[in-house]
């Protein structure tokens, strides 16, 4: 088994830095069949803009992103906090793109991951996470397993990277 270094946060400069391992990673995840947002085909160009944009988004403290490395230091997992809501919204925060590649999936980066978001969300004084994944995925297993509440089910909500319905699941979490 391969082992794993903590979590930690990244900033607008070492996303700049790691575009290309974090393009890796969602390029992996989109291609193997994961609905975060993107259709087929999907490549690094695509990954790349993607990964510049949530650098600025960064850079303007609306969001916090998480890495995980493997033992050779290459980014296998990320995930995100949307920390920027509506002004009558400013106990809640939503969580974006949990990404693992596959190469380092069914190793519990997941649960560390979002162990390690949730106490960064506390000491934002968020006190609400929420989130919506593919209804049947995998993804909504281990939200289930990882002690999320489900609060409802939209119907044909998104496309899967392959341009089938899928529905969405919401979630939600009190810290």
């Amino acid at each position: 088994m391969t082992s794993y270094c903590p979590c930690y946060v990244l900033d607008a400069e070492t996303i700049s830095a790691r575009i290309d391992e974090l393009s890796e990673v969602l390029v992996d995840c989109v291609n193997r069949g994961a609905s975060v947002g993107f259709i087929l085909p999907f490549d690094f160009t695509k990954a790349r803009a993607f990964w510049n944009n949530v650098e600025l988004s960064v850079k303007k403290e609306e969001r916090l992103v998480l890495a995980i490395e493997n033992s050779e230091g290459t980014i296998v997992g990320t995930v995100q906090l949307l920390l920027q809501q509506p002004e009558n919204q400013p106990h809640r925060a939503d969580v974006a793109k949990l990404l693992i590649h596959s190469s380092a999936r069914r190793q519990g980066l997941a649960r560390q991951l979002m162990s390690v978001l949730e106490t960064y969300a506390k000491q934002q004084q968020k006190t609400q996470l929420v989130l919506d994944t593919s209804t049947g995925s995998e993804a909504e297993l281990f939200y289930h397993s990882y002690d999320w509440h489900k609060a409802g089910m939209i119907p044909d909500y998104a496309l899967m990277p392959d341009g089938r319905l899928t529905g969405t699941t919401i979630f939600y979490k009190s810290l």
